[in-house]
């Protein structure tokens, strides 16, 4: 939201009062209080009829600033708010005379004037300013829609912001005007089901906005040199997060808004869906499961779409009795195919559903001011909305899904939760304009702990589409409704990479895009850039999305990297684990990891999965182009090299994808293709990749679970030697590559000769 017309002029009945003489500054013990006029102080009359700025300063976590902004504190709060997990560090605080007063926490100082115009500079142990606050940026605003609060932080020259959540234009932030506002807009405009006020620098700090309302940014708009952000009423707090390293950030802010939940190893494997509005019963669905088995094409989840239920009864979570008579006996046979099942729902309730008479007669759904069931007719007719904010409501929901999981359901796709109105009544007496967002945090917070508690944590997965800051608690989110080109897979890839730099370590997307239906080419490459995802789905809104729909060579292209996914299992369970431990996403831009690298600044066609793949899929019928940093990488599927850093322009097959290893990588590779889930440790092969004289990694192997390391290897080079060791756990038979050449361990060792004469492929 802009307030000014140009620099020097606001706009129309516009105030800004700005913290313009800092009159004191107060020793709070473990905060800084400081009081600031929004005039100049010559005299003591300055200080009648004139607003006053109040700013604290504080560290709930080390490494974290928070900052508030007042102007009157009377306002009263009535939530919600983000669950922070504050760790109370101890924060060192100076308050000496004539000099800045300084609140340090980890490596990170807040300093702050004590004198003058409001000055606060974030200041990294070694003396570099990361970015400051001034008495031209931070605001208390009057404007005809009502009061603002509004801060401005300093953008250093070559400095770029990512995040804010799914965002499906560019990857950099820098010139777009964003507001923090779920919508449920499709993945082609500045509109996003996933909403996330938090914003991270490639200079290794970000910044939280602590509000789940409406968040307006101006990045590098209003003011060139600066990046705003501004809520309405009273006050603003925020969180300043240090790094130094962009990852560092992630994990400093998941540790703070929550990490992801580890997810259940079936669900890395294919999911078919049923479609959306396609006509589909029993017989239909063995058909498409039959089909894929009968191709060799492995399937580890199925998925019903909305019309599992009868048409205008949604959600009733009641099987549509007549296309599906018998589901208890249906999902039984589904799991007999050693399939999970996942059905779609919402949290509205149809007027025409049972749910509906019983949830208004208890007081679960959301009210109008006057009382009344608020409804509308957009998606269902005459629906409700659950209210969340009621306990009882709450337990009632999860109730009703109860006995969808007792049938034998595996998992929920949580669709919509983004049209939340703002002009009703909350049973908990929540701000409905706060609650707008955090909607989607409750609503898949009921549903994923509900399968928590059903299914044991570590096999708990939703499919959702709505989020907002924490959200990433509860995986997997998948980038909604697409179009079917090219151009709609380059969006959601930038959608997911801004996601992802936002802290939610799981992210899928459509294989085919949703809406229409793509042409062999598009189906084509969207199946390796979804099978080379964390999460893969094939799903479609009016055609099928089962390969030979499209051609014979779709047939091919899917059972080749459904293959090569489930051999890195491995590595992609593993890198799964980091995320839910340390907050890294398994699919990342690649500033995350090469944040020097000034090529990678906008490189939005291309991400690593995990650390050391990079993926850049094909957007194109056979162009691929992509940016290779510094050093020797290997191309996985074909054993050549690439040196960089350059820009490579290389033509590929539809069976082709540039996917390269990092230079000095180990890449654990399954024995498996024909399941996600198995025993890794037996038979993985640790796939060596250009190891740099007397370099030592070590290599974990995680259990069929997920949930810990089954087997643990240290690989060396030495000279023209390298020796891999088993040092935890036990591995029944495993293998070293190098170049193409596979040496057979004896026992808890391996080893590979570089000097030796050795033709590629050759086996020891």
């Amino acid at each position: 939201m802009k307030f000014t017309d140009g620099y020097w002029q606001t706009l129309p009945g516009v105030e800004i009062l700005r913290p313009r003489d800092v009159e004191s500054v107060v020793d709070g013990g473990d905060h800084l209080l400081v009081y600031a006029s929004t005039v100049p102080l010559r005299h003591r009359g300055d200080t009648l009829n004139r607003p006053m700025i109040t700013i604290r300063v504080d560290a709930p976590a080390e490494g974290v600033i928070g900052v508030r902004i007042e102007h009157f504190r009377g306002v009263r709060d009535r939530g919600p708010h983000f669950a922070l997990a504050s760790t109370g560090a101890a924060a060192e605080v100076h308050l000496p005379e004539g000099g800045p007063a300084t609140l340090t926490s980890g490596g990170l100082t807040a300093r702050v004037a004590t004198d003058g115009p409001w000055r606060l500079e974030l200041v990294r142990a070694d003396g570099s300013v990361l970015t400051e606050s001034t008495d031209r940026g931070t605001a208390v605003i009057s404007t005809p829609d009502g009061p603002f609060v509004r801060e401005q932080h300093s953008l250093g020259i070559g400095e770029h912001l990512y995040g804010l959540g799914e965002r499906f234009g560019p990857l950099v932030k820098n010139g777009q005007s964003i507001d923090v506002w779920n919508a449920d807009g499709g993945t082609a405009s500045e509109q996003a089901y996933k909403n996330v006020p938090f914003h991270l620098s490639d200079r290794g700090y970000g910044v939280f906005v602590d509000h789940p309302e409406r968040v307006s940014y101006e990045i590098a708009t209003e003011v060139a040199s600066r990046t705003q952000f501004s809520v309405a009423g009273q006050h603003l707090q925020y969180y300043v997060i240090d790094g130094p390293d962009p990852k560092d950030v992630l994990r400093r802010y998941t540790a703070l808004t929550g990490r992801p939940a580890a997810v259940p190893t079936w669900s890395y494997g294919l999911w078919l869906s049923t479609s959306f509005t396609t006509d589909y019963d029993e017989a239909t669905v063995t058909s498409f499961i039959e089909g894929m088995a009968e191709r060799d094409l492995p399937l580890s989840v199925f998925h019903f779409d909305c019309f599992w239920m009868r048409q205008f009864h949604w959600s009733d979570f009641v099987w549509d009795p007549v296309t599906f008579p018998d589901p208890e006996g249906m999902l039984a046979r589904l799991h007999e195919r050693d399939l999970k099942v996942c059905v779609w729902i919402n949290p509205y309730i149809a007027q025409r559903s049972h749910l509906f008479a019983e949830g208004a007669e208890k007081g679960y759904l959301v009210t109008t001011p006057s009382g009344d069931v608020w409804q509308w007719d957009m998606w269902q007719a005459g629906m409700g909305l659950v209210d969340f904010t009621n306990p009882d409501a709450w337990a009632w929901y999860q109730d009703k899904l109860r006995v969808l999981l007792r049938q034998g359901v595996d998992a929920f796709k949580t669709d919509f939760g983004e049209r939340i109105p703002t002009d009703v009544l909350w049973h908990d007496g929540s701000d409905p304009q706060r609650m707008h967002n955090y909607y989607a945090q409750l609503y898949n917070q009921c549903v994923f702990e509900l399968l928590e508690d059903e299914r044991g944590a570590g096999d708990a997965v939703v499919f959702a589409r709505s989020a907002t800051a924490g959200g990433q608690q509860f995986p997997v989110h998948w980038g909604g409704d697409c179009e079917s080109t090219f151009t709609a897979m380059a969006e959601s890839l930038r959608g997911g990479l801004s996601l992802a730099a936002s802290g939610f370590g799981f992210w899928s997307h459509d294989i085919g895009g949703f809406e229409g239906t793509p042409d062999p080419a598009v189906f084509k490459r969207w199946v390796a850039f979804g099978l080379l995802s964390s999460h893969s789905r094939l799903h479609g809104s009016s055609s099928y999305r089962v390969p030979w729909a499209f051609d014979d060579e779709a047939v091919h292209v899917t059972r080749r990297f459904t293959h090569l996914k489930h051999r890195l299992m491995p590595y992609l369970a593993r890198a799964g684990q980091f995320a839910s431990s340390d907050g890294v996403p398994v699919m990342r831009p690649m500033m995350l990891d090469f944040p020097g690298d000034r090529s990678v600044v906008a490189a939005d066609t291309q991400y690593l999965l995990g650390g050391d793949l990079l993926v850049a899929p094909v957007l194109h019928e056979s162009t691929a182009e992509y940016y290779v940093p510094a050093g020797t990488w290997t191309q996985v599927l074909t054993g050549q090299t690439v040196t960089g850093p350059r820009w490579v322009r290389e033509e590929h097959a539809f069976d082709s994808v540039p996917l390269l290893a990092r230079p000095g990588s180990v890449i654990a590779f399954g024995s498996r293709t024909d399941r996600p889930d198995y025993a890794y440790a037996d038979g993985v092969e640790l796939h060596v990749f250009e190891p740099a004289d007397g370099s030592e990694l070590i290599v974990e192997v995680p259990t069929p679970d997920g949930a810990g390391c089954a087997a643990e290897f240290t690989v060396r080079r030495s000279g023209d030697l390298i020796e891999a060791t088993l040092t935890r756990g036990s591995s029944p038979a495993w293998a070293l590559v190098h170049r193409g050449v596979r040496c057979e361990a004896d026992g808890a060792r391996a080893s590979i000769d570089l000097s030796a004469e050795i033709d590629p492929g050759s086996t020891r």
